[in-house]
């Protein structure tokens, strides 16, 4: 290693300076000074000839050859086994089929090739998608009602000479529409269809008529024509009270109910004697007589008229409820056909309530009176209408398991009617008695006194009796027999005409 040119610069310079301080100067110069040149003198030669020696090293080892570092040997690949093979190739399957899978199910349609999970699963979600439409439309019918009903009554007389044996029909359909809540007002719309033929015996020569299920449209109409007509037609609202309360804890209501209606649907209701297709045919057991067979009613031909209906029931002392309702209806005929429906019309007031009696078995109790404005003579040469009133009661009460008890009583007030009083009574009686619970047997008796002013325009003075007796067997759910017997005695109140016996047999379809 070389000594650096500035080092032997220096030391060149101090041996310099000596020489001319030894010749020039004074012989006191320091002797110390010759000294420490030597010293660095020396010491530069043994960093010369330690540099030289690092030279040399450096200069051999540049001259060794470099050797790489040994290779490693790369162990041999094992032979592939049959086994891994195979499952191998199940992969190879597994994955190819996965990925057909996942593009399947990218498609909504189906193809010839579509995988068969694919094709179940897309089976499974219309199913699905199905069924959620399904239950959309479910939802949408929800609270919708609707029916069928078909009555077909044969009835033939006995021992009554020039009466044959009669055939009549009837069918009802209707359907029952809820409509949107309005807060807490429950709205609907009802909506009814009737169709028949045959007028059954009820052209016999007394004051009750013995097939209240004969129905057949007049008005030119040939006896082979069946035509329907619209029976009711109508809207209800229930209110909850108080008006914008709470709903659910509410106890009263007010009904309001407007349209074209059968007016017994809302009045002279009885639990045991109310239906002519499954209970009594005599109509004077199906309505109070005075209204239905006197003609008070003031209905249409067909049976109907329109009007409104208010009712405010109160339950607030369950199980013993109260209801009053009023109702206004088109009467006469003219009224009862939408040609002057408000002048004179049938008004008539309910007051009912149900009881618990006899052991807290169930009744339900009535009473009512009407006025008509527009109702009709039983004297055809008087054509003027006349006011009638009137007023009633209807009582139904179970005393047993399978025993119920009804009675109707109406009085006559004001004008001129064939009979002005009349009582009826009368029992049904379950099946279960003998092991039949959907069978039943009714037994009513009728008794309808004839008016003073019936008696002075020339009729006889007594009373009509009537009585009848019926089965109902039950075929199925949804289909009904029912033989029949009626007994009327003193028919128009005339004694000195001959009893009339009928016996009868009604098939009833329910759907």
């Amino acid at each position: 290693m070389r000594t650096p040119f500035s080092l032997r610069a220096s030391a060149a310079a101090v041996a310099l300076l000596c020489s001319a301080a030894g010749a020039g100067a004074a012989p006191s110069a320091p002797a110390s000074l010759q000294a420490l040149v030597e010293k660095l003198n020396e010491r530069m030669e043994r960093l010369e000839r330690r540099n030289a020696e690092l030279e040399r090293e450096l200069g051999a080892q540049r001259a060794m050859p470099v050797q790489a570092p040994p290779v490693q040997p790369v162990p041999p690949v094992p032979p592939v086994q049959p086994e891994q093979r195979a499952i191998e190739q199940r992969i190879e399957v597994l994955e190819a089929r996965q990925a057909r899978t996942a593009e399947a199910l990218e498609r909504d349609t189906l193809s010839e090739k579509e995988p068969e999970l694919t094709a179940r699963l897309k089976a499974v979600e219309m199913q699905a998608q199905g069924a959620a439409i399904g239950a959309r439309k479910i939802d949408a019918l929800d609270g919708i009602s609707a029916g069928f009903s078909l009555s077909t009554v044969a009835q033939r007389p006995l021992g009554s000479a020039g009466a044959g044996s009669q055939l009549n029909y009837r069918g009802d359909a209707y359907v029952s529409l809820p409509l949107d809540d309005i807060g807490s007002i429950e709205q609907r719309v009802y909506t009814q269809f009737r169709i028949g033929q045959g007028a059954g015996l009820n052209d016999l020569l007394s004051f009750s008529k013995p097939n209240a299920t004969a129905f057949r449209v007049l008005g030119g109409l040939r006896p082979d024509d069946a035509v329907a007509v619209l029976a009711q037609a109508w809207y209800q609202a229930r209110i909850a009270l108080p008006f914008g309360g709470h709903k659910p804890s509410s106890k009263e209501t007010l009904e309001v109910t407007f349209g074209k209606m059968d007016p017994f649907v809302f009045f002279d209701q009885n639990a045991a004697a109310n239906d002519e297709t499954r209970q009594f045919a005599n109509t004077i057991f199906v309505h109070n007589p005075l209204l239905d067979a006197g003609g008070d009613i003031g209905v249409d031909a067909n049976g109907f008229t329109p009007g409104i209906h208010l009712s405010y029931a109160n339950d607030a002392s369950k199980p013993t409820n109260w209801r009053i309702s009023l109702g206004v209806f088109g009467a006469g005929e003219n009224g009862s056909n939408y040609q002057r429906s408000l002048s004179s019309p049938l008004v008539m007031l309910q007051a009912e309530s149900a009881l618990r009696l006899f052991g807290g078995l169930p009744g339900s109790y009535r009473i009512y009176a009407w006025r008509n404005g527009q109702a009709a003579s039983f004297d055809e040469g008087v054509t003027a209408p006349q006011r009638h009133g009137g007023w009633g009661v209807s009582a139904d009460q179970r005393v047993g398991d399978g025993i119920t008890l009804f009675g109707r009583y109406g009085r006559q007030t004001q004008g001129q009617v064939p009979f002005d009083r009349a009582l009826t009574i009368g029992a049904d009686f379950n099946g279960a008695y003998w092991d039949r619970s959907g069978d039943s047997i009714g037994l009513a008796a009728g008794w309808l006194k004839t008016s003073a002013d019936y008696q002075a325009w020339g009729a006889a003075g007594g009373a009509e009796r009537v009585a009848e007796l019926y089965y109902r067997y039950r075929v199925g759910r949804q289909f009904e027999l029912s033989p029949n017997f009626q007994y009327i005695g003193n028919p128009a109140g005339d004694a000195r005409a001959s009893a009339i016996k009928i016996i009868g047999l009604r098939a009833q379809i329910t759907y």
